[in-house]
């Protein structure tokens, strides 16, 4: 079985590159397919591996700045050249599902979120600060990218999302059922530690500083509370963001794994404060013993079991988060239990489920061309 992985682009490091080093840990022998590959961008891994562009590589200032060559991606996507393939395996949050497959081949798609910048358009131009008059000259783009988004969607053989929140979304926006395949997290190493697990006062949150992730709802809730924050991670939007925020507030940029983990285990509670397709650092902080405070939305509600392993806020104000990390002292949180909660998001678990999902759809696959032959 010859299998090759499709991936949107290759010039960040973010939760869907996660994946992809896990997924070419899985099948190591297959390459990885993607319109640009930047690797002074990304984890050092991908140097080593045998990665494939198309002709958007060659162009100009494309690695750095991506998104003014939007209506160039589908003709790159659909430019892929994948015969020989038994088996397409696409991760996607943007267009890599949408690559042409023959009817022989298999095209499984693991589906990080239907196209956020055209599905959730409105939401997505008020978090960018897109000006009205962009949005106008955006609005043509974005139906022609629904349409052309639908009829890839009618390309692929089996959906898998990454929560049931994303599910909900190809349901609604592609018509189509989708299997659920939480996407993996390292808790084991997080969970061997959990006893060491405790609350140093303050609240952490991790991710790039990039105005989706409303960051700015933790710094202020935090300074409402006169509470301590830290923040690890790096992004476009942290000069506004420091300008926000009070004394009580850290910018710690990024760290390795291991501080990282440090920081988790002492931590008061972990902050989680905007709608996501799923939720990596929830699930590590969890794993680690420590409790966290979420967004009553998106893939959080298939990490946080309130009162067990979190709490979540359900107006997506700074007054109303503030509310729950005030309460977060008055439970006993269980460090252990917490830990032993997280193993199910595990990467061994997520590989096992994946490899017997292509396993599977793969054998069905194959019996349904058998049997068209024998008709023939």
């Amino acid at each position: 079985m010859k299998l090759a992985i499709v991936h949107d682009y290759l010039n960040q490091m973010g939760g869907a590159e996660r994946v992809l080093l896990v997924l070419h840990d899985l099948f190591p022998d297959a390459p990885i397919f993607t319109t640009i590959f930047e690797p002074s961008l990304v984890d050092p891994a991908f140097r080593t591996m045998d990665v494939r562009t198309t002709f958007m590589q060659r162009l100009p200032f494309v690695h750095r700045h991506h998104q003014p060559f939007l209506p160039v991606f589908p003709l790159a996507i659909e430019s892929i050249d994948l015969r020989g393939y038994d088996v397409v395996l696409s991760m996607s949050s943007a267009w890599s599902k949408n690559v042409i497959t023959r009817p022989e081949q298999c095209h499984i798609n693991y589906c990080l979120t239907p196209m956020r910048f055209a599905w959730s358009f409105e939401e997505y131009a008020s978090r960018e600060r897109i000006a009205d008059w962009q949005k106008r000259a955006l609005l043509p783009i974005v139906m022609g990218l629904r349409a052309w988004d639908v009829a890839g969607a009618n390309r692929v053989d089996h959906f898998v999302g990454i929560s049931t929140t994303v599910n909900q979304r190809i349901r609604k926006y592609y018509r189509r059922e989708a299997s659920l395949i939480y996407p993996p997290v390292e808790t084991a190493p997080l969970a061997a530690r959990a006893a060491e697990a405790g609350d140093d006062g303050y609240f952490l949150l991790v991710s790039r500083l990039i105005p989706y992730k409303r960051i700015d709802l933790a710094i202020q809730a935090c300074n409402l509370l006169n509470a301590p924050l830290k923040i690890l991670g790096e992004g476009r939007d942290k000069a506004r963001l420091q300008g926000m925020a009070g004394p009580t507030v850290e910018f710690l940029g990024w760290v390795d794994e291991e501080t990282k983990r440090r920081y988790l285990r002492r931590c008061r509670a972990f902050i989680f404060p905007a709608e996501e397709d799923f939720g990596i650092g929830p699930t590590e902080a969890i794993a680690a013993g420590r409790p966290v405070v979420a967004f009553a939305a998106g893939g959080a509600l298939d990490v946080i079991e309130e009162g067990l392993t979190g709490l979540l806020f359900r107006e997506q104000t700074a007054e109303s988060l503030a509310e729950q990390l005030a309460a977060v002292p008055r439970y006993d949180w269980d460090s252990t239990a917490m830990a032993a909660r997280a193993a199910r998001f595990d990467t061994s678990a997520f590989k096992e489920r994946l490899r017997r999902f292509v396993d599977e759809k793969v054998a069905e696959h194959s019996q349904q061309l058998r049997t068209v032959e024998r008709v023939k």
